[in-house]
């Protein structure tokens, strides 16, 4: 006679477990924070300097134009004055080159975040917000909560896995919301339009340009556009290294695309893409390649003398 378990008794199944299961503590390793730590405070004076070196000019400009993004209301910051834009420049730049260094994670990285933030609400009251610096001024904001954090460091933290996950969901809805954006503002006749053919026409290259004598493909392109900016959530289901990889060439390979046939690129965005990729193998990889020059500059061993 077989006994069977009431079902309060019954030993529990396995778990059925779900795509985004553990998302945002999936542990990360801290080699990886570091290098892109590097690699995003190092952007900094590129960005200040060239990427959106006309901020600077609003040094010059009368603080009667001056009207604040609504987080320079709320949080009452200065009226950007010759003073205050130099003093934010120079001490942006600073604490960025120091933070790159790993030292002082927390107090330079905060540092550095509150800066930027200074920096990009002096860059964006002026009547033009763009959308590819969202990403990066998170991942900024993140970075600090990790802590130290080495090249060869093999721990794994899920601080650090929750920093990298938020910066990730962040790239995903820049996308998301662009397309949500044109679908708000322009509508289907978004997709239906000319806007890229007015964009060529303006701005585009003999990369580009053959484009508008081939019928319909442009608007082919703006219907691509369309579905994979609505497609973006997907990209929280890649898991591997390997499709990790894939999807950041092809996310750069996207905008490099663009840069090539219109000249427009969004360069911070780019480098909080780079915070996908499993940057712990670097180290690694580096001391190889070191390791090859080295064997290949050896001297060779002296020949044996003849006997006798």
């Amino acid at each position: 006679m077989s006994a069977t378990l009431p079902a309060a008794e019954a030993p529990a199944g396995p778990r059925r477990r779900t795509p985004l299961r553990g998302f945002w503590t999936r542990p990360v390793p801290l080699a990886r924070i570091a290098v892109f730590r590097t690699i995003a405070y190092l952007f900094v004076p590129v960005d200040v300097f060239l990427t959106t070196a006309w901020v600077s000019a609003h040094a010059d400009v009368p603080t009667a134009y001056y009207q604040p993004l609504v987080i320079g209301r709320l949080l009452d910051l200065p009226t950007p004055t010759s003073t205050v834009v130099h003093v934010v420049q120079w001490a942006l730049v600073a604490c960025a080159l120091a933070a790159a260094t790993g030292r002082a994670p927390r107090l330079l990285g905060t540092a550095v975040f509150v800066l930027y933030l200074e920096w990009m609400v002096i860059a964006m009251s002026y009547g033009k917000v763009d959308h590819d610096r969202i990403a990066y001024l998170v991942a900024l904001a993140v970075l600090p909560t990790i802590g130290v954090a080495r090249w060869r460091d093999r721990r794994s933290s899920e601080a650090a896995g929750w920093a990298m996950a938020a910066v990730m969901v962040t790239v995903m809805l820049t996308y998301f919301l662009a397309a949500w954006a044109k679908m708000r503002f322009g509508g289907w006749d978004w997709a239906t339009g000319s806007t890229i053919t007015r964009a060529v026409i303006r701005r585009g290259t003999v990369l580009s340009e053959w484009t508008l004598d081939v019928p319909g493909l442009l608007t082919a392109v703006q219907w691509a556009m369309l579905v994979l900016e609505f497609a973006a959530p997907l990209m929280l289901l890649v898991r591997s290294d390997r499709a990790r990889t894939a999807l950041v060439l092809f996310l750069l390979g996207f905008h490099l695309m663009v840069f090539g046939g219109l000249r427009i690129i969004f360069l911070p965005h780019c480098v909080a893409i780079l915070s996908i990729l499993p940057w712990e193998r670097f180290p690694d990889a580096v001391a190889a390649v070191r390791g090859r020059l080295g064997r290949g500059r050896a001297p060779a061993a002296p020949a044996a003398a003849p006997p006798g």
